[in-house]
Order: structure tokens, then sequence, then C-alpha cells
């Protein structure tokens, strides 16, 4: 009787923290054409046009170009190569390091759990990671030696400040501020991802014993917050990241060419990171960031805040999810209430009363300034890219998804960004 009940409670527990099946059912982003939705054939060829001269002039090696509007694909094209070295033509499915991309997710990850009233927004993340228990805020710094001193924080970091980037902690080798370069290097701490056999809970108590940048929610300082609750997830979980994410998020949701470490079955798809040497495009060496990752390591460390890699399509069903208020394949995942609190400004002014968007619990957002600038979407439009030069944006008001894949580095040529986010909303012929 006792074994009967245990495994009751089991499948209990196992059913309590799955997705709930939703009377809405979404079709998953079929194809479609352009005027169907009230957008026009002939202005979104002007996307074409500008890739096409972008590859042939140098300005990027190669590029995958997605638009979804009302739940429908109306654009997906790729352009140049994957491998400049090879030769290998890019195609429209193939795998690119979408690095800070991977922050969105992690930040839904943490809200389905906050869903499930595992803890409250605003409580110390120290309750959960007792090694940050008690911040401190950089004082003085010698740059001889990076040797420095401290004083205590004026009070914990937040679940809340971590989502939005105002915990004070740092980025390492991509932060602005080369003290905290140095200091984080000293101390080995990983930024983006890694090949090395070190697992994320490793990674995040070396981060805690550092100083912050200053008081937690005094400033916004973007930094490895994500991966901090990368490691948060786990503990409430119970499960390693890449898998809460697989069968909490990437399967329900139709993403299955989205990981943490490729498949060998998959390793032929991944796009090569290049970077502009001598008027031609040349593989990206190994520095602070082994581009082997995600093909190579020991394949332990899950980064919340830059690890996966995925597709266009993959990537676009995520955000239709949640232009649908947090429902895609008869699933919901978020609750409308949910994501009204994540697009919410949860920063203020911190980014300066002149911003043309705000941040809130996973991604930018569009303010009316924004809207008034023109080429960046409506008001409430969310977005954000990641460091190898992948871009999205997803505009609530006209249903719109936007999406660029390429995997570079260096050269300030690359003009593709804002032309494509413009090419976008001048193909809106309703």
């Amino acid at each position: 009787m006792k074994k009967i009940l245990f495994v009751v409670s089991v499948i209990w527990a196992l059913a309590s923290c799955t997705q709930v099946a939703d009377k809405k059912r979404s079709l998953t982003l079929p194809e479609a054409l352009p005027e169907s939705v009230g957008m026009s054939s002939e202005r979104l060829a002007r996307i074409d046009s500008m890739f096409v001269n972008a590859v042939s002039e140098g300005k990027v090696p190669g590029a995958v170009a997605l638009v979804a509007r009302n739940g429908k694909i109306v654009y997906h094209k790729a352009f140049g190569l994957a491998n400049n070295e090879s030769g290998r033509e890019l195609n429209r499915d193939d795998i690119f390091r979408i690095a800070s991309q991977t922050k969105a997710i992690t930040a839904t990850a943490v809200m389905m759990l906050w869903e499930e009233g595992k803890f409250k927004l605003d409580e110390p993340i120290s309750n959960f990671i007792p090694e940050f228990k008690n911040p401190q805020v950089l004082q003085t710094f010698d740059k001889r030696d990076t040797s420095f001193t401290t004083i205590p924080a004026s009070g914990q970091i937040t679940i809340r400040q971590l989502l939005n980037h105002t915990s004070g902690l740092g980025y390492g080798a991509i932060d602005q501020d080369e003290r905290f370069r140095m200091i984080y290097s000293k101390a080995g701490i990983i930024d983006l991802a890694t090949t090395e056999n070190i697992s994320i809970g490793e990674n995040i108590k070396n981060l805690a014993k550092l100083p912050l940048h200053h008081n937690p929610g005094e400033k916004l300082t973007y930094s490895e917050g994500l991966d901090v609750l990368g490691y948060f997830v786990e503990i409430i979980s119970g499960m390693p990241l890449d898998v809460f994410l697989k069968t909490r998020l990437f399967e329900p949701l139709g993403m299955l060419d989205t990981w943490f470490y490729l498949p060998d079955a998959q390793v032929h798809r991944l796009v090569t990171v290049q970077k502009p040497e001598k008027d031609k495009w040349v593989k990206y060496p190994v520095t602070f960031y082994d581009p082997e990752y995600p093909v190579k390591g020991a394949r332990r460390y899950f980064a919340g805040g830059a690890g996966l890699s995925s597709t266009a399509k993959d990537y676009a069903r995520f955000l239709q999810m949640y232009l649908n208020g947090g429902e895609l394949n008869g699933t919901r995942f978020l609750s409308r209430t949910t994501i009204q609190t994540i697009m919410a400004n949860q920063i203020g002014n911190l980014w300066g009363e002149d911003s043309d968007q705000y941040y809130g619990l996973a991604f930018g957002v569009v303010n009316q300034k924004g809207q008034s600038d023109g080429g960046k979407g409506s008001a409430g439009t969310f977005l954000w890219g990641g460091y190898f030069n992948t871009l999205y944006w997803a505009d609530p008001s006209e249903q719109i998804i936007g999406i660029l894949m390429k995997q570079t580095q260096g050269g300030t040529a690359d003009d593709t960004e804002w032309k494509f986010r413009i090419l976008v909303g001048q193909a809106v012929a309703d």
C-alpha cells in the first residue's frame, strides 16, 4: 500500500510541474504569403537586395533573416556563406550561437517557477545560494597587483535585480570597467560558455565571492545575473538547466534545434564564427571564448546567460509564445498577467530619461520615444541580441517578429541590423 501511495505521489508531483494544456491551440508558425497577413511581397523583396549587397561588399559573410506576422512566417531566407574558408553555403535552418538571446529563455524559466509559488521576486538570492549572503561593493583597486578593498553593500541581491541587471554584478571579459575585467579574469570567472570541465554552480559560487559594481538596485549594469539564475533554476527545479529547458520549454514549443551542446548529428549545421581580416572573412580564434563550443568540451556547463545555440525558426517559436500571451501548440507556459509583469518597466529611469527603451524582466522594451524615433517598432516591442551579432524583436501591436542571425565578431562596416528593422516595418501594407 505504501508503495502505491508513493507512486501516486510521484505522478502527482510530476503532473503539477508540467505545462497546462490550453483550450486555445495556435499553429506553430506555418509559412504563408505576405499578402495574407497584410504585408507586401514586393516590399519584402527589398530585404533580398540589401543582404545580397551586404554579402557582395564584404560587410557580412552571411545571414539568415526571418519575418513572421500574425503567427505565420512570410519571409525566411539565407544569404552568403556559413564558412568562407570551406565555401559552405548558409542554409536557413543552420544553427547559430545565440549568446545573450539565452537570457530571455532563462528568465522565462525563472518566471515559470515563480508562477508555481516557489519564491518571491524580491526575495534575496542568498536564501537559495548562501554564498551571496554578505555582498560587498568595490571601494579601491590597485591595477599593479589587482588587489582591492570593499565595503558592505547596502542590501541583499534579489531575484528581481538579477533579472533586470541591477544586482551590481559585472561581466568579466566584456565588462566596460577594466577593474572588473581584471578581477573576474584572476578569479577564473566564465563569461559566455566554456569547453572546460566545470559546472555552472561552481562558477557562480566563485562569482559570489567577488565585489559588486554598486549597491544592488542602485544602477543598471549588464551582468552575469542570468547565469546566477540558471543555477537558481537548477536548485529550485531539482533538474540540470539543460534538462529543465528541454522538458519544460523546448520540446513543448517544438524548439528541437536549440541546445547547450550540439548532438553529433547536428554539428554540420553549426555556423562558423568569423571575423574580417585583410578584406576576407576568417575563422574567429580562441580568446576568452572558445569557438569550438558548443561542439567540444566536457558538456557540463550550462550558461543561463549566453550558452544556447539555436535556429531562426526555433527562436521565432519562443517569441510567438509571448505574442500569444504565453501559449503555443495548445500548451500554456506563462499567464498573460505574468507577461504583463515581465514587460513592465523594471528599472525606472536608470537608462536615462532620453532612452528609447527600458528593461523588463526578460527583454529590452521599446518606449514611446523609440516608436517616435522610427525603425524600432511600436511602443511595447520587446527585443535583444547576442554577442555574435544575432538580433530579434517582437511587436505586439503589429504582431510582427523579426529575427536576424549572423556569426561575426569585429569590424564596423556591418549595417544590416538597422536596415533590416526598417525594411520589415516598411513592408506592412494593411
